[in-house]
């Protein structure tokens, strides 16, 4: 069967026209890139060109693009997940340590102050911490971690840094419960620290609360007094701030006066408290104060001055004075004259030699 006969011919063929085609081929190629460099002719052509490519390189390129979104997105979420979880971790225990460390700062502060306090009473005291706290109306209680088992009795003043808070009212081996001032059953006496002007202040059932009625009219009280424990009554020592009067008004019968007060204690923040213990009061009489002046010498340097000093004949005998001796009788006298009595004897003297001389005898 004969074969078709094609009419074209390739356009590098075999022979000798094929090969001097190519070499004019190549000869045109490398002229136009060499007056393309030179001249930039053809800069302008193949920008438009690449501008006419350029949509279908990207549309060439778009599935590996694609595939390697894909790749990232799921070989890389699970490290994000995690690496955020991380983070997050971390910032909750940053957060959380940096909260520990505000309450840390302010448990220090308020310790300091507490120290403070302890230092500048003249009274015994013991630190305890609040463990519950019930600020009903009906019933102001905080509970303390302290109890018999720590010496806790009935009693005892409760304050803060800031004042009184309250009093011990039962006692447990290992905790206590402490009144508070604003509880409507308790009354501490109070002086108004400007006037000096004693009264009570009660309870109210609210912890930002005291009530102090029955003040004379003609009583001089204004807001912003400060009231202290007055120290009648021997449960509270005084001098202790209990709060700060902020009004007054008369009361509905008009012969006394009504005062409202604020606690000077932190009743609903406060975390630390004290317990008083008044100290004992000296038995005996009291001590003997220092010798003033050079100390005294030993006894052992003390005895060779001391006999040094004292006469070694010294002898009763010698200290004794003399007896005077009778007196003579008289030419004229005819009888005989009776003895002459003889003179008192002086006492001896210890200290000072025998010195005195006889008298006189009567011619």
């Amino acid at each position: 069967m004969p074969l078709a006969r094609s009419d074209t011919s390739p356009l590098f063929g075999a022979g000798a026209t094929s090969t001097l085609r190519l070499v004019v081929y190549l000869a045109a190629g490398v002229a136009l890139m060499v007056a393309d460099y030179r001249g930039h002719y053809l800069a302008r052509v193949r920008q438009y060109v690449a501008v006419a490519v350029e949509p279908v390189y990207r549309i060439a390129a778009m599935p590996a693009d694609a595939a390697r979104t894909v790749r990232l997105a799921v070989a890389d979420r699970q490290a994000l997940t995690q690496e955020n979880q991380r983070l997050r971790e971390a910032l909750l225990l940053t957060q959380a340590r940096l909260n520990r460390l505000s309450a840390v700062a302010e448990q220090n502060t308020r310790l300091k102050e507490l120290l403070e306090v302890q230092h500048s009473l003249g009274l015994g005291v013991q630190l305890a911490k609040l463990i519950d706290i019930v600020l009903d109306p009906y019933r102001q209680r905080i509970t303390l971690d302290a109890g018999a088992r720590q010496g806790v009795v009935v009693g005892q003043a409760v304050l803060d840094a800031y004042g009184v808070m309250g009093q011990i009212s039962e006692v447990l081996p290992t905790t206590s419960t402490a009144i508070l001032i604003t509880d409507t059953a308790h009354a501490v006496p109070v002086v108004i620290e400007r006037t000096g002007l004693r009264t009570i202040a009660y309870g109210s059932g609210s912890s930002d609360r005291l009530d102090v009625p029955n003040i004379p009219v003609s009583a001089d009280v204004k807001a912003g007094d400060k009231l202290l424990t007055s120290g009648l009554g021997g449960s509270f020592p005084a001098g202790f701030p209990v709060g700060e009067i902020v009004s007054v008004a008369a009361d509905p019968s008009g012969m006394f006066a009504v005062a409202v007060a604020r606690p000077a204690a932190a009743l609903e923040r406060s975390g630390d408290v004290l317990l008083l213990r008044p100290l004992a009061d000296p038995v005996g009489p009291p001590a003997l104060k220092p010798q003033q002046g050079p100390p005294a010498p030993p006894p052992e340097e003390l005895a060779p001055a001391t006999a040094a000093t004292t006469p070694a004949a010294a002898s009763p005998a010698a200290a004794r004075p003399p007896v005077p001796a009778p007196a003579a009788p008289r030419p004229g006298d005819t009888g005989t004259a009776a003895p002459a009595a003889a003179a008192p004897v002086a006492a001896p003297r210890p200290a000072a030699p025998a010195t005195t001389a006889a008298p006189e005898q009567r011619r």
